[in-house]
């Protein structure tokens, strides 16, 4: 029975009733010696107990989409058939252009909202390169099947979730396909294919989204498998003006590093309530070494690059999660970086999907402007300049993340300049400064 499935969530509905039920109907019917009734009974009661966590576990589960199948939950999942050492490049010396292209076969995904706004297609997708062997979920826009658009090439946007999290979080529980399917239609926002692969790879770990030989190469699986396999099967723009990345909590790490790693394969990235430190992870395998701590920073890697790359940062978050690694960011960027920081009040949510979810509107606009999309009909020009407000709505969510038929907005406002607050650098490298200077934005 399928952990996400709604079988199970049934089954721990009926069970939990059952166990309300039971007490009141035997508790006073039980005979035999007292040690015999004590027992009867407190068994009754740890049954109840049981069934109602199992229930509040299964809810919570399927709202925030944090573990996909039960080898997610009890730490078996091993998705890595190899991980040889593939270079600072993470190719492995392989030319990955001229591969011969492989046609996947795509089936209709299940789950929450997975059925919803046309539809998301799931592949198994064997890495050529990374050694990596796991599942990657594609959806496309309401434009790709149209005769009008049968020669045109789309923008390509990689959904991150955050540790534990399931590849299907941005469809089900953040509904982004569900948000963006009218105004892709509307033309508010440019048609992007939404392509989203397991990041969850290893049991019990989060792998940073980095290259570590002997364990995982996550980053080539993410950067140069799935983008390739995405190439092979749709009519995809082509790396780096056609490509962007985008995640919440850790994924919101792994997007920001991708993309200052790889200015050659994304133009864009968008990070929710991220981190600059892979220490912000206390189960992430980049956080293991001071190397690998160093080699996985986007702040790092952006301070000392030779050539300050060619892409656009989008970094949202509150006081202590995530807003202070975007000023971090903002402070060190060079042209042709650019770095758009949105300060969120405490008001506005949490460390959550209520917060995460309602920004998928705004967030999508800024793509569409940051990868040329500019053709899109009525953009919001607020979202153009590096100072102002940005304002995004979200139809279906609510303040306190529940589903619904209103509308949640959560307003942002992006400093004149940026506030340290006597943060030393490595406090901010990390996103861990001082909560002193964004509480004078406030």
């Amino acid at each position: 029975m399928s952990l996400t499935g709604t079988p199970f969530l049934y089954t721990t509905i009926v069970l939990a009733v059952v166990a309300l039920i039971l007490p009141l109907v035997l508790w006073s019917r039980v005979r035999g010696p007292k040690p015999l009734r004590t027992t009867a009974r407190l068994l009754m009661l740890l049954f109840a107990q049981g069934t109602a966590v199992t229930l509040i576990f299964v809810l919570v589960n399927n709202q925030n989409n944090l573990y996909d199948n039960w080898a997610d939950l009890l730490g078996t999942g091993n998705h890595v058939q190899q991980a040889q050492d593939l270079g600072s490049d993470g190719t492995g010396g392989i030319a990955v252009k001229r591969l011969p292209k492989v046609k996947q076969t795509f089936t209709a995904a299940d789950g929450p909202g997975m059925h919803a706004a046309g539809g998301v297609k799931v592949t198994q997708l064997k890495g050529r390169v990374s050694g990596v062997n796991a599942e990657v979920y594609v959806w496309l826009p309401p434009q790709y099947d149209e005769p009008a658009y049968r020669n045109k090439k789309f923008p390509v946007v990689e959904l991150l979730p955050g540790y534990p999290g399931s590849a299907k979080a941005w469809f089900g529980s953040m509904k982004a396909h569900e948000q963006l399917l009218p105004l892709m239609r509307s033309g508010q926002v440019a048609p992007f294919i939404l392509v989203a692969p397991r990041t969850n790879l290893l049991a019990g770990v989060d792998t940073g989204c980095a290259n570590i030989p002997g364990q995982v190469n996550a980053d080539t699986w993410l950067s140069i498998d799935v983008p390739k396999m995405v190439m092979d099967n749709f009519r995809a723009q082509p790396a780096p003006q056609g490509w962007a990345v985008a995640g919440y909590s850790a994924g919101a790490h792994c997007a920001v590093k991708l993309a200052v790693a790889h200015p050659d394969r994304y133009r864009a990235a968008v990070s929710l309530s991220g981190y600059n430190d892979p220490i912000g992870e206390r189960n992430s395998l980049a956080a293991q070494t001071p190397v690998l701590r160093a080699e996985n920073n986007p702040y790092l890697l952006l301070k000392k690059a030779a050539v300050p790359p060619r892409i656009a940062l989008y970094i949202s978050g509150e006081t202590g999660d995530g807003y202070q690694a975007g000023v971090a960011l903002e402070a060190i960027a060079k042209a042709p970086t650019t770095v758009h920081v949105v300060f969120l009040p405490r008001s506005a949510g949490g460390h959550n999907m209520a917060l995460w979810r309602p920004q998928v509107d705004t967030v999508f606009r800024w793509l569409t402007l940051q990868m040329g999309q500019n053709h899109a009909r009525g953009r919001d020009r607020s979202l153009t300049g590096s100072t102002g407000s940005l304002t995004g709505t979200a139809a279906g969510a609510s303040a306190a993340g529940a589903t619904g038929t209103g509308s949640t907005k959560i307003t942002g406002t992006t400093p004149q300049s940026p506030s340290t607050g006597g943060s030393t650098r490595a406090e901010l490298a990390s996103g861990t400064a001082s909560r002193a200077g964004a509480a004078q934005k406030r």
